[in-house]
């Protein structure tokens, strides 16, 4: 591990700055439940969706493909693109708030007041990303984030995506420092040179890894990696 602090942090968002039931209680069922009429209501932004989910699934449906996908928590590109849209109309309505822990927005602040690049890299939509960040219960947050990466640059689980996002970022793996809840995801940044921590949040029941350092909460990886404290 360098001895300096990492000069950026890329980020996940599930479990790790936002509450698993948030994700999973709050905007799943809320898309599910105006997917069919949002498909109807807007022919021409899911056009270019839709048209991948007959690429992959030709035979079927895209309603009932993308019932499916659901069900199973499919991490689809076309899905969390449509997601994203029907969110960013509950966010635009008041019906939706982005939730994320109390701990995160003020070192998020204060790593970005000390130089410190900030990334985001979920399964989620770019959109939906931004849509949690910028509607979030501690206001605006985007700003604060020199990029937003979705599965569109590659898995979470393939080593090569995080190789990528570093090139992107023109920095040396090392100097990245990527945050997940997921030991896989973890695994594979470690597998392309990055820092690696694992939030391991009491309320989502996560299960410590025993090969990357763990942290409770935002304000325990800046003492653990030597990153600007709030105050």
């Amino acid at each position: 591990m360098s001895a300096l602090p990492p000069a950026a942090v890329l980020t996940d968002i599930e479990g790790t700055t936002t509450p698993i039931a948030f994700v999973r209680d709050t905007l799943f069922p809320f898309a599910r439940a105006r997917m069919a009429a949002w498909l109807e209501a807007h022919p021409a932004e899911a056009a270019a969706d839709l048209a991948e989910i007959r690429r992959i699934a030709p035979e079927v449906p895209e309603l009932a493909t993308l019932t499916r996908w659901m069900d199973e928590d499919a991490k689809v590109t076309p899905l969390k693109s449509l997601q994203g849209m029907i969110w960013r109309d509950g966010y635009a309505e008041g019906a939706l708030r982005g939730d994320i822990y109390p701990d995160v927005a003020p070192c998020l602040r204060r790593w970005s007041q000390g130089g410190v690049r900030l990334s985001v890299f979920s399964s989620g939509s770019v959109e939906a990303q931004k849509l949690i960040f910028g509607h979030s219960v501690a206001g605006d947050l985007t700003g604060l984030f020199d990029g937003f990466f979705d599965t569109r640059i590659g898995g979470k689980r393939e080593p090569d995506s995080y190789a990528r996002l570093a090139i992107g970022m023109g920095l040396p793996s090392v100097e990245v420092l990527f945050l997940s809840d997921v030991e896989a995801e973890l695994d594979a940044a470690a597998a392309a040179g990055l820092r690696t921590c694992q939030l391991v949040r009491a309320a989502d029941g996560t299960l410590p890894s025993d090969r990357h350092q763990v942290a409770a909460d935002f304000p325990e990886v800046a003492r653990l990696f030597d990153l600007p404290h709030p105050a």
